[in-house]
């Protein structure tokens, strides 16, 4: 197993001659199509018992870690994610000692003596800065946001379209936040006072989340932060994630189709994607939790995201679905029969799919589905 851990994708485990893919990332679909990786569809809450169990083997690992502090022990960082639950499966581990990883708090640290060997290095972390959001991803955003009350905690990932609904909640308060990954946007709102953990059942107080991936000023001043750095098994644990009953969920989707069930993986037949922890959160959120949201764009060039069918898996079934966002509005799906369902969801169609949309029911093209 190789665990770049200063970057969100491209986290690996060793199986035969082939790495397998744990999380989506840019390169998933060209290094797939190169005979290069292959994807293991899974929740990620699975993967501590996959590798407990010896389903994911890794004989070696690689870990980027801090600086020894002054009893020895080094810290994963910013990626402890499902690394820290990897390690205690792994026979032998080597350590890149980086001048450069900030010691994070939450997670057990790793002796010295825990490595069959260390490499020094002073390089720069993997910065993933805020990329301005679009009129759309900003539509999508305060929709989103409308959805978000105050003391709720939240859960979204990072790119584009998470930054903006951020943006969007500076007038909340009290929020808090239990995630797979934070951003700059999560601590420029602990900067400000929006996100306090002050009403969080557990952790209160604390950011909770596995990864962070964002500017060098993030990472820098994450020493400063109440932000708790805790493996897999914590972040994504139904037993945990049940304690929450504020939890939001927000997740981006590929495709949505008029029942609502929502894929995330494959776009034109090309996977670029991994199931993730999308239907760990948002199933507690939807169960046990506050509410469940999954944003897209309405449409993508000349064809609707929102369809009959779906043209991939499902990543999501429908019934873990409580809302429905896209530019144009917003679909709540609770407690709906099907026909409220694809009513719903035409609505918040691109207006030039809606027809089509509507035909396809009179046709019954929605029927593998329903």
């Amino acid at each position: 197993m190789r665990a770049d851990l200063g970057r969100a994708a491209d986290h690996r485990a060793a199986r035969a001659d082939r790495p397998v893919v744990l999380r989506g990332s840019r390169g998933t679909a060209q290094a797939r199509e190169a005979g290069r990786v292959d994807v293991v569809p899974c929740h990620y809450s699975a993967l501590p018992r996959m590798f407990a169990e010896g389903r994911l083997p890794h004989d070696v690992g690689l870990v980027q870690v801090s600086p020894p502090d002054s009893e020895g022990r080094c810290s994963l960082g910013v990626g402890v994610d499902y690394v820290a639950d990897a390690i205690a499966h792994t026979p032998v581990l080597i350590g890149e000692i980086n001048e450069r990883m900030p010691r994070t708090y939450g997670a057990p640290r790793i002796p010295l003596d825990r490595f069959a060997a260390v490499v020094e290095t002073d390089r720069p972390l993997p910065e993933a800065p805020d990329r301005g959001a679009d009129d759309v991803e900003r539509a999508i955003a305060r929709n989103v946001a409308s959805l978000v009350d105050d003391r709720d905690t939240i859960q979204l990932g990072v790119g584009s379209l998470p930054s903006a609904v951020l943006d969007c909640l500076t007038e909340h308060n009290d929020l808090g936040v239990h995630s797979g990954m934070v951003s700059d946007g999560i601590a420029r709102l602990v900067e400000k006072g929006v996100i306090t953990g002050a009403y969080k059942e557990i952790d209160t107080g604390s950011v909770v989340t596995g990864a962070a991936l964002g500017s060098n000023e993030l990472y820098t001043g994450l020493p400063g932060l109440p932000i708790e750095f805790r493996p897999a098994s914590y972040t994504h644990s139904p037993a945990v994630l049940s304690k929450l009953s504020g939890l939001v969920s927000i997740n981006s989707a590929i495709e949505v189709d008029l029942t609502g069930q929502v894929g995330s993986e494959i776009r034109k037949g090309t996977y670029i994607g991994a199931i993730g922890g999308q239907v760990d959160f948002s199933r507690a959120a939807s169960l046990t939790g506050a509410r469940s949201i999954i944003t897209l764009r309405a449409a993508s060039r000349t064809s609707s995201n929102i369809r009959p069918v779906l043209e991939g898996p499902v990543t999501t079934g429908r019934t873990d679905v409580d809302y429905v966002v896209t530019e144009h509005g917003i679909a709540e799906l609770r407690g709906c029969d099907l026909t409220e369902r694809a009513g719903r969801l035409i609505a918040i169609a691109a207006p030039e799919h809606r027809a089509e949309l509507e035909k396809s029911l009179g046709d019954g093209k929605t029927g593998t589905n329903r």
